[in-house]
């Protein structure tokens, strides 16, 4: 079987985005392990056909066009694969269509990017679910957040793309019920990369820690949505003393949006030294490094502080007890989505870190054995439940 699959993926500029690099990863080896053979649609093709092992495409690419240009786009690209050729021979869209012409089926891999705020995502995909029309091909969406910012033509080309799938899965109630309202019946699931570097079948981690141990591990997002950056910092450094002192251990920060290469802060990593420098304990950096390494360190954690999405993705399932700094309605809608899979619901407002964190990360504390617990009664039937999703993917002709 052969699938073209786009994800938010490719190194570009040497930054690593470790969320989206391990739901592609996830797909790649849960359906490669069925016998798949995928072809990336990708940012940097030579870069992602190098790391997934397999063929590579350049995306279509919406960059930088207005509304009515992104229009004019899509009605071109889809023209082109129905056989009105109506684009350039050197446009990249012909890698796509190729591509999809050549595949049994097509699959939009897990993200958060189906929201008006990347409108040059929804276009993206809306794009390559009319190829997949236009040659009869099957479309599986799957690990997917819908808005909850969803609007207008947005919302219209989404609904639509749902709607033209044979497959659909989210990864909150919140992007099910969205998905109701298009009149999609969405299935609900953990995050493609909840067990990333688990054996393939396996319900149990290999890595899971016990209650407890190895410090704590702090994943900051760069983007606080117009809170005030001096005195979140100051907020999150405060918070961040009180883990320590309560854990006890080492604190480790991990930058899952940060440097492939080189040691000079980029990306979170800057976010994360601007609180080092006001924080009362010491701490270490753990370099952006692979998906696997990533999720490693979080399910080994004794206490997860996250602003970013997948350190409590790779976490919770261990039983770690996770604290999610949001910053608006899409963070709260992933991270309490998140959460909500393995019994947790711990989530605060970056603007108020310390005041509404610090009780909340001492009542994680208290409560580790039983969070521990939880997500290892809960650990089989998601698995199960995540394999045979996989299963329904690869039987698509």
């Amino acid at each position: 079987m052969r699938l073209v699959a786009i994800g938010d993926i490719g190194i570009v500029d040497a930054m690593m985005h470790i969320g989206d690099e391990a739901m592609f990863e996830a797909l790649s080896d849960e359906l490669g392990a069925r016998g798949a053979e995928i072809v990336a649609v990708s940012s940097a093709p030579d870069e992602s056909a190098a790391r997934y092992r397999g063929a590579s495409v350049g995306r279509i690419r919406f960059d930088g066009l207005e509304r009515e240009a992104s229009e004019r786009r899509l009605a071109a690209v889809v023209a082109s694969a129905s056989g009105a050729s109506s684009l350039p021979e050197d446009d990249p869209a012909w890698g796509v269509i190729t591509a999809v012409a050549e595949a049994d089926a097509v699959v939009i891999a897990g993200a958060g990017n189906l929201a008006s705020t990347w409108p040059l995502h929804v276009y993206e995909r809306a794009a390559l679910g009319g190829i997949a029309r236009a040659f009869g091909k099957p479309l599986a969406i799957t690990g997917q957040t819908f808005g909850p910012d969803l609007r207008g033509r947005d919302r219209e080309l989404v609904a639509q793309l749902a709607r033209s799938a044979a497959l659909v899965g989210v990864r909150e109630t919140a992007s099910q019920a969205l998905a109701a309202e298009f009149g999609v019946d969405a299935r609900l699931g953990v995050d493609d990369a909840s067990f990333l570097g688990f054996p393939i079948g396996s319900a149990a981690s290999t890595t899971a820690g016990t209650p407890g141990g190895a410090g704590v591990l702090v994943s900051l997002s760069l983007s606080l949505d117009g809170a005030p950056r001096a005195e979140t910092v100051e907020r999150v450094a405060r918070l961040v003393d009180a883990a320590a002192e309560t854990v006890g251990g080492p604190v480790v920060f991990h930058a899952h949006f940060g440097a492939a290469a080189g040691t000079d802060p980029r990306g979170d990593a800057v976010l994360h030294d601007e609180v080092r420098e006001r924080m009362q304990s010491a701490s270490t950096v753990l370099p952006t490094g692979e998906p696997r390494a990533a999720a490693d360190a979080a399910r080994r954690a004794g206490l997860l502080i996250t602003g970013r999405y997948h350190p409590a993705v790779f976490a919770s399932p261990a039983g770690v007890p996770v604290l999610g700094l949001t910053t608006d309605g899409y963070t709260v809608v992933k991270q309490r989505g998140a959460l909500a899979h393995w019994g947790q619901s711990a989530t605060v407002p970056i603007a108020r870190a310390d005041a509404d964190g610090i009780p909340h990360l001492q009542s994680l504390w208290t409560d580790r054995e039983r969070l521990f617990d939880e997500a290892a009664a809960r650990r089989p039937a998601h698995r199960g439940a995540a394999a045979e999703w996989w299963d329904r993917i690869a039987a698509l002709r």
